[in-house]
This record gives structure tokens, C-alpha cells and sequence, in this order.
């Protein structure tokens, strides 16, 4: 039995020494946890530890962590601690800092990151990915990917309106009438939900379409236009799926139908551990409006335009195509609560089972399950292990 177990075992909600690690501010302005989140885990028996300035950059300074009971560290100080909570996949040099058989909460994009995970083999690090938490009733109280997801969409529709050249609403006066926009979204998940109910609350004429059938109830229930693609392929359920030829290409006729009539256009298509799937294509952006824009919320992982570039602001025949870096460093501080919260709420459910069950590869639990990676030298996906 590890010493995390042991620990874990005789007070599963006392003792441990939790560590906050601050991220590279240049890319990421969020923070894993916040001192609402530091001042619960101390109310349940917690040492909580917190890198310096860990979440400056998202709107929480050393103070409000201080007055919430964490105690300010500095980096190296993560090797005495039992459990580290960070957003993104951590760098080699810091994960050689963590000391053998620690517990790691938070997004370590397995499908992408392999060498980390050999690494936590290596260091026995006990590593749980956060962004494999299951779309599940269950586990909405967990799910990072769908909070942060939201407020992005609903930040894409923000951004795209300040960049646009014109105003959203039918707006009627004295010196004439300014049209709505109309707004297209592309890929009607957690994100474009939340940017349908944005564009609409601006005042937009809005439009969507997504290859799952089950999204047009709620695309409708939004006020939105439901895109719909003629073809004997269907699917349906949480996720997208690579489609068909057949699909593809009535996929892309449609489109081309659509997006000379739109003044913005945002992309959210994404397929878990896969690179996003390109539905504009170079020539379709020359059928688009000019003065138009895309976002493409898709950029991290390739990009549902074929122009894109992430980071950068394409433009070409007039039309703007937007790929931000990481748009939630717009919205960090909401960014922060929302994930900290989730992170906590993961953290409470794995301390209560482990309480049950001193194996954590043991643990019968759906969620615990699918978000071990590693554990005790082996590796873990959804409960397999390799």
C-alpha cells in the first residue's frame, strides 16, 4: 500500500498536503484552484499549499488564498506535498519535482501527452485526467471539459462581435435600419450551445448545424435554425464522429449553400483524441461574405477550417479567420471558479471512495475509473490496463 493509501486510509478527509501549481502565465491565465475552493479543502482538514502568484493572472492574489488558510510556496516546495492540482499537462522538469506515489488532478490530454505518461510511470505518480471525465448526470458536477466549453462559446460570440465591423441587432431609427447579423454555428455541443444562446440574446439571427440528429431539438429549443444535411449516415449521442464520403461531401454542398449569407461563423467541432475535423475548406472561405468572420474554437487541435492557424488572424478575400491561443484567458477569473469547483467536487468524490477501498485500481466507480491514467507503475484507460 502506497503512502498516499495509507494516509488516505486512516483519515480520508484529514492530513493531506495539497499543492496548487501556478501555470505559465504566457499561455494560461487560469488557476486550478481559487481561494474559494483553498478555503474548503482547509474547512475538511487540508494543508493547502499554493505556488506564488499562482493566480495572479486570473484575478486572485496571494492574499485572498492567505486569508482563505493556504499557505503561499514556492515551487520546488511541491516535492513534500501528497497531491498537486494543476489545468494543463505539466511540463518534464516539473513533474521530476513531484515526489514518488503523488496524486495529479487535472487535464493531461493522454492521447497526446504519451511522454508525460511514462514519466508518471517512472515516478509511480497516480495521475487522474480530468478531461476524461464522463458526459454522465452523474458526474456534471466534474466535468471540466463542459464549464470551461461554455463559457467559450459564450466568449467567442463576444470576441467576434467586437471584431465585426457591425452591430448584431435589427436596430431601427430615425437615419434608417441596421439588419440583424446571422451567425452560424458549426457544431451544436456544449460550446455551441452556449454561442447560439449568446448570438441570440444579442439580438442575431442564428443558424446551426451538427452531424448529430439528437442536436436539433436542442439547437430549436434555443430559437435557432437548424441546419440539416440530406444524407442516409446518421448518428446520434454525446460525441461527433468521423463521417463518411458520403456524408462529407453532402456535408459540404450544404455549407456552401449557407455561408455566403453569414456575417459570422464560429467552429467548435471537435472529436475526443482526434484532430478536429476540417469543414471549411480553403475554397469555401471564398464563397463567404466579405467583411465576414470566423472563429475557430477547434484551433488547438488543428482547426475545423483549413486556413486557421492557431494564435494568429488570417485574412483572406476580406474574410477574418480567428484562432485564438486559448480563449479563456479573456474570462479567466470565471474560467477559474467553474474548474476549481469541478476539480473539487472530483477530488471529494475520490477521497470518499478511496476511504472505501485503499486500491485505487480497485475503486468500482465509473468516474474513477475512466479518469485514472496511471497508478503504481501501470497504466490505466477507462478501467483497462496496459
Amino acid at each position: 500500500m502506497d503512502t498516499v493509501t495509507q494516509l488516505l486510509t486512516r483519515c480520508p478527509l484529514c492530513f493531506m498536503k495539497l499543492f496548487v501549481l501556478s501555470e505559465n502565465h504566457e499561455v494560461e491565465k487560469r488557476v486550478a484552484v481559487t481561494p474559494e475552493v483553498a478555503k474548503k479543502l482547509v474547512g475538511i482538514g487540508h494543508e493547502v499549499y499554493v505556488e506564488s502568484d499562482a493566480g495572479k493572472s486570473a484575478g486572485f492574489d496571494n492574499e485572498e488564498y492567505s486569508s482563505a488558510g493556504a499557505a503561499i510556496a514556492k515551487a520546488k516546495d511541491v516535492s513534500s506535498c501528497n497531491v498537486v492540482f494543476a489545468i494543463n499537462p505539466l511540463q518534464a522538469d516539473i513533474i521530476n519535482e513531484i515526489r514518488d506515489e503523488t496524486i495529479l488532478i487535472g487535464m493531461q490530454e493522454p492521447y497526446s501527452s504519451s511522454g508525460n505518461i511514462d514519466l508518471f510511470l517512472d515516478r509511480r505518480i497516480t495521475a487522474f485526467a480530468l478531461d476524461l471525465i464522463p458526459r454522465t448526470t452523474r458526474a456534471q458536477y466534474m466535468d471540466v471539459l463542459s464549464s470551461q466549453a461554455s463559457l467559450a462559446g459564450y466568449k467567442a460570440i463576444i470576441e467576434a462581435s467586437s471584431i465585426f465591423n457591425r452591430g448584431l441587432p435589427l436596430m431601427i431609427t430615425t437615419a434608417g435600419t441596421v439588419p440583424a447579423a446571422k451567425v452560424l454555428i458549426i457544431g451544436a455541443g456544449v460550446a455551441g450551445l452556449q454561442a447560439i444562446a449568446t448570438a441570440k440574446r444579442l439580438g442575431a439571427i442564428v443558424s446551426a448545424f451538427d452531424i448529430r440528429t439528437s442536436a436539433k431539438e436542442q439547437v430549436e429549443s434555443l430559437g435557432a435554425k437548424f441546419i440539416e444535411v440530406e444524407s442516409t449516415e446518421k448518428i446520434d449521442g454525446v460525441y461527433a464522429k468521423e463521417m463518411g464520403d458520403e456524408y462529407r461531401k453532402a456535408q459540404e454542398m450544404r455549407l456552401r449553400d449557407v455561408l455566403p449569407s453569414q456575417d459570422i461563423v464560429v467552429t467548435t467541432a471537435q472529436i475526443p483524441g482526434k484532430k478536429a475535423p476540417v469543414i471549411i475548406k480553403a475554397d469555401m472561405v471564398g464563397v463567404m461574405k466579405k467583411g465576414s468572420i470566423l472563429i475557430d474554437l477547434a484551433s488547438n487541435t488543428g482547426g475545423n477550417c483549413e486556413l486557421t492557424e492557431s494564435g494568429k488572424t488570417v485574412e483572406t478575400n476580406r474574410v477574418k479567420i480567428v484562432a485564438f491561443d486559448n480563449i479563456l484567458n479573456f474570462i479567466a477569473f470565471d474560467a477559474s471558479r467553474l474548474f476549481a469547483k469541478n476539480a473539487f467536487a472530483f477530488f471529494e468524490l475520490l477521497t470518499q471512495k478511496m476511504a472505501d477501498n485503499g486500491d485505487i485500481s480497485a475503486i468500482d466507480d465509473e468516474i474513477i475509473k475512466a479518469t485514472l491514467v496511471t497508478h503504481n507503475r501501470q497504466k490505466y484507460f477507462g478501467g483497462l490496463t496496459f
